[in-house]
């Protein structure tokens, strides 16, 4: 009679491999990702090469929240990572560098202000799309932590993000490792 304990252990072993793969697989594809951060927008929070892992479905169940830092696409797939900084139903202005937050003004901890260009909420969302001149619910004002060399939402191409463009929510800096840290 053959002796199938060899047989049957590497179909164990294999089915093991295979269970690993499949739970390594399922992680990546919806609970996180590996973020590659491309330019100075961000910086001195990401710059240039750093990478940062992403928690997926941070936003199934809630909101983006201000200053949280998320990863989003616009309408050629292009990704974005920023910072949120005007939530639905804000109205969001930059005056001699200061963030003004339905015309109260914010401390940001993270950023230079004054490095902030003038913009008043108008000039990101005009009448016809934001009536009464807030952001319109389901819709989020982001800016890089490096004003001036960022592409944002001051930028007409980018505008408001909507919640659905976003890919998830930034939680560690991960490389290079002597910078690793948890992201607020």
């Amino acid at each position: 009679m053959p002796d199938f304990r060899e047989v049957t252990e590497f179909i164990k072993d294999t089915f093991a491999y295979i269970v690993i793969f499949a739970v390594i697989a399922f992680i990546f594809t919806f609970v996180v990702a590996v973020v590659p951060v491309a330019g100075n927008s961000m910086s001195p929070t990401l710059s240039d090469g750093n990478m940062a892992v992403s928690l997926k479905f941070a936003y199934l169940i809630s909101s983006p929240k201000r200053n949280d830092i998320i990863t989003f696409k616009d309408a050629e797939k292009k990704r974005y990572v920023k910072r949120v900084i005007g939530l639905p139903g804000e109205t969001i202005d930059y005056l001699n560098g200061y963030l003004y937050i339905n015309g109260e003004a914010y401390d940001e901890t993270f950023v230079d202000g004054k490095e902030t260009n003038n913009f008043m909420f108008v000039d990101i969302c005009d009448k016809e799309k934001c009536p009464d001149n807030k952001i319109p619910e389901g819709k989020y004002l982001v800016l890089g932590d490096n004003r001036p060399g960022s592409q944002d939402s001051r930028d007409p191409e980018i505008g408001l993000i909507d919640k659905k463009q976003i890919d998830g929510k930034l939680i560690f800096k991960v490389w290079p490792l002597s910078e690793f840290k948890k992201l607020r």
